[in-house]
């Protein structure tokens, strides 16, 4: 019986549309019986109220009229007779109960009243598509037929929209805002004229373009006219419907050209609409229907050019003219603010023309027609500043266009471990290189020109800005995507002069901008320039150089621009120069080798030492130039830089130096241990001295991280990972070996360092360096006496007697050597030490001596360390704590005769 499911619903939906809506009748018809019985009963009740006594007859003055009553009013007022006292002003008017608040519509109110309405009326709609289709489908009736029964139904809706219109504007019931029956049935008839008219052009051939375009702008003027009488309920209705027709009413060989056209009108009658009534979300939702409706036509790939770009067109041209604040016929528009609706409607269509260019692999017809619709919102972002973001889209689906074809002529860029990306690689259809390259010079020329002249055109910050903004990023993202599509990220010294070219012009900018009137914004937009010209200045050295020579340009541009920061003072560049630092750091964590395996075995002298020491010294240089004018977040990045630039150097050297020039060596050796701790301790001396200076806590905070470092290097590393009494390490010489370089030199330097920070720092600080330069100075000697006995490696044989008693001695020794330079030197930290010491000979003496030495050996360890401590004593008493022998008492001395 049904040829499909939707019938059957179609059919059930209109039964019960036909219950509700008969119910609803009634309920309106008893509705207007009540309100015409209180109509009649209001005057009866009116004339059985009774009257107030009339007043005496003396006392009866004659009323006036209403108007003189408002003239006397006034009058006295205005004018109060002079001599006589004011009147106090009347008691105000008690004002009367708030009548009860009607309770909310109830579950069949809603029903009756609004969900029926907007049923039928979708249900009316359908009707007339599905009444169209099945003609089609069954044969039953010709084109002709079809069209003029679909445009009969249409006029019907049409007539009984209007009818009721009418008819509830002269009876006393107000309509429904969201459920208006006139409004509905005009909704219905309007989306069965846009669909009859666009099936007798499209499908049947019955109407010539000319007279199909004619018709539906009819259509989509009578749709705006009925929109201002029946409000936004026909305007939603009517412009989903008119945008779903082409789905609804389709043919198997679809004319873009009529779909387009249709769209064309529809977006002008809705675009018209949304300005007339000031309703800002149906230009949106025309908006993004019509984008919409550019994604499934994108498949039919570069022969379907023309058609979509006259979509784009036409609606970009309709969103200037009608929707844009302050231009043509747009709303009026306030002065210096961007208008998100002005700025997204272009920005929609410049997102359409980009994928039509990415659709079309960049054919020819579909890079000038997203020329000319950027070069239109330039020129509209111009006039109207109200569409100033408008601009920054432009600038970002321009750098996708060039980065899109930059990918597609160097797949490597993207090849991922399963391979490269699927359609990622060069077309036969792709656009020509020329093309791309005139395309490409007058979006930079444009956007460049444009953003430098329109400094102090508005009384807004941020309007200058976008368009600064826009103007610095453009040109740096075309010339950087040019490179990689053509140079293909080689070497290239003809974009090296476009870098420097550009750099020259962003430089002149800022300078001319830089001697104007202040004005809203131009200190940043200033500050973007001055960026621009930097940043063109690191491409140009990125495109000339190789390899380590870049780390080493963008140094010295940090430093070029910290110095430039002195000369003009704009705040952004001391952060541009901290940015720069940043990157140099980044590039270096990416290679810490700067060049690769072309770093070579040669010590010392090896691009470590450019890569790692130009910088370095430029970061130390910009730090001092930036500490001129204050200690900010970007003082503290380059000095931070520059600490890490020099502690890397030094021990990426060790590395090399150590491991034959390989960097990346698993294990560390004594000694590279050795020479980085010695390393870190004085650049924590350094560091130290210099913080007193400069009062920097980047400094301050570094030396503690040196010193940190160096303990636990010396603990894990000196004293139990690469410790020779461990493991068979061979120390070299007698005397001039690794064990001088290992923990004698550690032990002066971290003396050194106690030394540096006291009284500066905390006394336990101090203290506790000071203790690890005494463990170091033991341990060499100890380490020394053992390589006297035992050869280069200290793990072989057994210890005898006399290498037992010499450790004593030594140890001895050494507490006295400690003793001396604290009498001599006034030290009490130098004593402490030798306290220590010797303490710890006696220990020996009295734990290991007594039980291993035998003979002669232990009697003379003990006498030796007898005779010491007995001296010693005597020092104490008689040089450091002398007692002065008291004066004689006067009172004991016998008198004399």
């Amino acid at each position: 019986m049904f040829d499909s499911p939707l019938d059957f619903f179609s059919l059930v939906i209109a039964i019960v549309a036909f219950i509700f809506a008969r119910k609803a009748f009634n309920q309106t018809a008893a509705l207007r019986a009540r309100l015409d019985l209180m109509e009649t009963v209001a005057p009866s009740a009116a004339a059985a109220r009774p009257m107030p006594p009339p007043l005496p007859a003396q006392e009866a003055p004659i009323a006036p009229s209403a108007a003189d009553q408002i003239r006397i009013e006034t009058t006295e007022e205005e004018s109060p007779p002079p001599g006589q006292p004011v009147a106090p002003p009347p008691m105000p008017d008690i004002p009367a109960a708030a009548p009860a608040s009607q309770p909310g519509p109830g579950f069949e109110e809603r029903i009756g009243t609004r969900w029926v309405v907007w049923v039928g009326g979708l249900t009316l709609a359908l009707g007339g598509f599905f009444m169209v289709r099945y003609s089609i489908d069954a044969g039953l009736l010709g084109p002709g037929v079809r069209t003029l029964l679909g445009g009969a139904f249409a006029l019907a809706l049409l007539a009984s929209g209007e009818w009721t219109r009418r008819k509830e504007s002269i009876s006393a019931i107000e309509a429904l805002p969201i459920a208006n029956i006139p409004a509905i049935l005009t909704a219905a008839g309007t989306s069965v004229a846009f669909a009859t008219v666009y099936a007798a052009y499209a499908l049947y051939g019955f109407l010539v373009p000319a007279t199909a375009f004619i018709l539906l702008g009819l259509v989509a003027l009578g749709t705006l006219a009925a929109a201002l009488l029946h409000g936004p309920a026909l305007a939603g209705l009517g412009i989903a419907a008119a945008f779903v027709t082409p789905v609804l009413v389709s043919s198997d060989k679809p004319d873009f050209w009529a779909l387009y056209i249709y769209l064309a009108i529809v977006t002008a009658a809705a675009f018209g609409l949304a300005r007339i009534r000031l309703w800002r979300w149906l230009a949106v939702t025309t908006i993004v229907f019509a984008l919409l409706w550019t994604f499934p036509c994108l498949q039919c790939g570069p022969s379907m050019v023309g058609p979509h770009a006259f979509h784009v067109i036409a609606g970009f041209v309709l969103a200037a003219l009608l929707v844009v604040c302050g231009l043509m016929f747009g709303p009026p528009a306030d002065e210096g603010q961007i208008e998100p609706i002005s700025s997204g409607s272009l920005a929609a269509y410049l997102a359409g023309a980009t994928m039509i260019v990415l659709a079309s692999f960049h054919d020819d017809a579909a890079i000038i027609v997203f020329a000319v619709l950027v070069a239109g919102t330039l020129w509209t972002a111009w006039r109207a500043p109200a569409a100033t973001g408008a601009i920054g889209a432009a600038a970002i689906f321009v750098f996708v266009v060039f980065a899109e074809w930059a990918v597609r002529g160097n797949p490597d860029m993207l090849v991922l471990p399963g391979g490269p990306l699927p359609g990622i690689g060069p077309a036969a259809t792709d656009g020509s290189v020329s093309l791309h390259l005139i395309t490409a010079a007058i979006f930079a020329a444009g956007f460049g020109a444009a953003g430098f002249l329109a400094q102090g055109r508005s009384v807004s910050a941020i309007v200058p800005v976008v368009w600064s903004a826009t103007a610095v990023f453009t040109p740096l993202a075309l010339l950087i995507a040019l490179y990689a599509r053509i140079a293909h990220l080689d070497r290239s010294i003809p974009f090296a002069i476009l870098a420097v070219v550009l750099a020259a012009a962003y430089g002149a900018a800022t300078e001319i901008l830089t001697k104007r009137d202040n004005r809203p914004g131009l200190a940043i937009s200033i500050a973007l320039f001055a960026t621009g010209a930097l940043s063109a200045l690191a491409l140009a050295l990125t495109f000339a150089l190789e390899k380590g020579w870049l780390t080493i340009a963008l140094a010295l541009m940090s430093l070029g621009t910290a110095w430039i920061s002195m000369q003009r003072p704009i705040p952004f560049l001391r952060s541009l120069s901290a940015v720069l630092a940043g990157i140099v750091v980044l590039r270096i964590g990416y290679e810490p080798r700067i060049v690769g395996n072309a770093v070579g075995t040669t010590p010392i002298f090896n691009w470590l030492l450019w890569g790692y020491g130009i910088p370095a010294l430029s970061f130390w240089m910009a730090s001092v130039f930036l500490r001129h004018r204050g200690d900010d977040a970007p003082l503290r990045t380059v000095e931070s830089a520059a600490i890490l630039f020099t502690v890397l150097l030094a021990f990426m050297e060790i590395r090399h130096l150590v491991n034959g020039g390989d960097v990346y060596a698993s294990a560390a050796g004594l000694t590279e241990v050795a020479l980085q701790v010695c390393v870190a301790l004085a650049m924590a001396i350094g560091l130290e001295r210099l913080r007193i200076r400069t009062g920097s806590i980047i400094h301050n905070v570094s030396a503690i991280l040196l010193t940190v470092f160096a303990g636990l290097a010396t603990v894990f590393g000196l004293m139990l990972l690469e410790t020779p009494i461990l493991w068979s390490t061979d120390v070299g010489g007698v005397f001039f070996n690794l064990l001088l370089l290992g923990y004698a030199l550690p032990a002066v330097l971290a003396l050194l360092l106690s030394y540096a920070v006291a009284g500066r720092r905390r006394a336990g600080y101090a203290n506790t360096i000071a203790a690890g330069a005494l463990i170091l100075a033991l341990t060499y000697v100890t380490f020394e006496i053992r390589r006297l006995y035992h050869g280069p490696v200290l793990t072989s044989g057994a210890t005898g007697g006399a290498e037992q008693y010499t450790y004593s001695i030594a140890w001895l020794a050494f507490g006295v050597t400690l003793l001396g330079i604290g009498i001599l030197f006034n030290s009490q930290r130098a004593r402490l030490a030798s306290a220590v010491v010797i303490a710890l000979t006696i220990l020996k003496a009295f734990l290991i001596d007594m039980s291993t030495l035998t003979g002669v050996y232990r009697a003379l360890s003990f006498m030796c360390l007898g005779l010491v401590l007995v001296a010693i004593g005597w020092l104490y008493q008689r040089i450091l704590f002398r007692r002065q022998a008291a004066p004689p008492d006067s009172a004991t001395v016998p008198a004399q005769p």
